[in-house]
């Protein structure tokens, strides 16, 4: 008979360690990598932030009525204010290694503005495309008054103060979760190279740095670039080898490497510069829906600071810096509205996950992804190459990077009681309306045409349809009211949602890291202090 197993020694059965920063980080916000490995890891964030922001103007761009070379001008103008805005944000906003750039939340509203009935009587596509988008800079010019309002007011702290572990984590595990469409069924576009992508590069990032110990630090942190190069190297090859020379024009547009139109359409050298288009148009529907998309992206790149904050291994972000960081956020916007990009201005998710993945969360690698950004959209057909790398292939890397930032989320529950059913109800319901809600004004608008509010008033409408169809909003203020709301008096609860295990991060000066990661430069503190 074999004889029983030794009982577990008491150590091996102690949960794990709660950690208000994050372990096994290689390089935190305040520590710098060596200069070569910075300059490359800060071209693969902005290799990373493409992605979204030649996506949104390929959808856009040609339902205003312009062509390629009102395309690359776009996504130029973009890339050059979402340069200027992560500079801005990394300096003076939250200070985080946040990369700020297009946000998916303005789409709706945009496309409300190009159906606008005064626009559809112009018969000139060039016209028409430059009236729309003066249009878009109005809206996004007054949308930018209300995080700049609730930012530099103070008013912003007021929320982010009486948020949890347990009510932030369903808000930033749905940032992430919540982008599952723009994954797999992206890449499913050109399976032959969405997949390999995919394959690639969890065997380069997670498998042979174990396999191959000498480079496993080349490959932990180099992995999106070398599988980018290699599979845009591969499906090149299928391009001009004539594997699409047949095939259906939406495989040909989402599997070969020059059917962007970006570099033939991009001008060698052009900076972009403020009212490009000419003077914005001011609109006051269209500009009530557009602040409340800003109100959305708000919320969204609140969960996406918290979720950056962690992977950079910084203590959490005290609320009066947080309503900084959306205070210029807010500036953002503006900058948006004032050069023309056809788009607001929020966090970059795929970029946080990146800190995630790399495990490097420097502040300096994202400014020089930053100097990236600008040089690339001054030279524009060099940016134009970079930006006509094929959807699937960036669709194959989000699927890991929204992983990271979900999993951020999921992270915050090791400071609750997750056997307590008060936590059980908030969490499940919460992300369970949080997928479930926008599922069904999603599904209404893709089948009927219109949202599931469709009163004459077209402003209101697109109000609420924006509201209701971003899952991170919803189940993040779905879980904030029920936290704050349910039996939040009682002593065991507040244990029970990690209240207590953020309350020395809940003012500025009553944790001593707080200065080391979060206070502004060249003794900035004195002017504008933060509390």
């Amino acid at each position: 008979m074999a004889a029983p197993a030794p009982a577990p020694k008491q150590e091996e059965l102690q949960p794990h360690a709660v950690r208000d920063q994050l372990p096994s980080v290689s390089y935190c916000l305040t520590s710098p990598p060596p200069w070569p490995e910075a300059v490359l890891l800060g071209f693969q964030h902005y290799l990373v932030m493409l992605g979204t922001t030649v996506i949104i103007p390929t959808a856009l761009v040609p339902q205003m009525g312009g062509g390629n070379e009102e395309k690359a001008r776009v996504v130029q103008t973009l890339l050059f204010v979402a340069g200027i805005n992560t500079l801005i944000q990394s300096f003076l906003g939250t200070r985080l290694p946040a990369v700020m750039g297009a946000s998916y939340t303005f789409v709706a509203p945009t496309i409300s503005i190009i159906l606008a009935g005064r626009y559809s009587g112009i018969a000139d596509p060039h016209e028409k495309f430059v009236r729309i988008m003066r249009g878009t800079q109005g809206a996004l010019i007054v949308a930018s008054t209300l995080q700049i309002i609730m930012g530099f007011s103070g008013l912003w702290r007021i929320v982010v103060r009486m948020l949890s572990p347990l009510s932030a984590a369903p808000l930033v595990a749905l940032v992430g979760f919540g982008l599952y469409e723009l994954g797999f069924p992206s890449v499913a576009k050109c399976v032959e190279i969405g997949l390999p992508q995919i394959l690639l590069l969890v065997a380069l990032s997670q498998y042979i740095p174990h396999l191959v110990p000498l480079l496993s630090t080349a490959f932990e942190r180099f992995a999106v670039i070398m599988s980018i190069a290699l599979i845009w190297l591969y499906a090149f090859f299928l391009t001009v080898g004539g594997a699409y020379k047949n095939a259906a024009p939406k495989t040909q547009f989402h599997c070969r490497t020059d059917r962007t139109g970006l570099v033939g359409g991009a001008p060698w050298i052009s900076v972009p510069y403020p009212f490009q288009w000419g003077a914005p148009t001011f609109d006051a529907g269209e500009a009530f829906a557009m602040m409340a998309a800003s109100f959305v992206a708000l919320v969204e790149s609140t969960g996406a600071f918290i979720a950056v904050s962690r992977y950079a291994s910084a203590t959490p972000c005290p609320p009066s810096v947080m309503s900084r960081g959306i205070g210029w956020q807010g500036v953002g916007i503006l900058l948006s509205g004032l050069f023309g990009t056809a788009n607001g201005t929020s966090v970059s998710v795929e970029n946080a996950g990146l800190l995630g993945l790399t495990r490097v969360g420097s502040r300096r690698v994202v400014q020089i992804s930053a100097g990236f950004m600008i040089f690339f959209s001054i030279l524009g057909k060099f940016g134009a190459v970079f930006a006509s790398i094929p959807g699937p292939i960036i669709a194959a890397i989000y699927c890991l990077l929204f992983a990271y930032v979900g999993m951020a989320g999921v992270g915050f529950l090791q400071f609750c009681n997750l056997n307590s059913f008060r936590t059980k109800f908030i969490l499940g319901f919460s992300l369970f309306m949080g997928l479930s809600v926008p599922q069904y004004f999603n599904e209404y608008t893709s089948v009927a045409g219109f949202g599931p509010v469709h009163t004459h008033a077209r402003w209101f409408n697109d109000m609420i349809n924006v509201v209701f169809s971003s899952k991170a909003f919803v189940g993040g203020a779905v879980a904030y009211f029920l936290d704050n709301t349910l039996h939040r008096r009682d002593g065991t609860v507040r244990k029970d949602r990690g209240h207590h295990f953020w309350d020395r991060f809940r003012s500025f000066k009553t944790d001593p890291r707080s200065e080391e990661f979060y206070s502004l430069p060249f003794n900035l503190n004195k002017f504008f202090p933060s509390f």
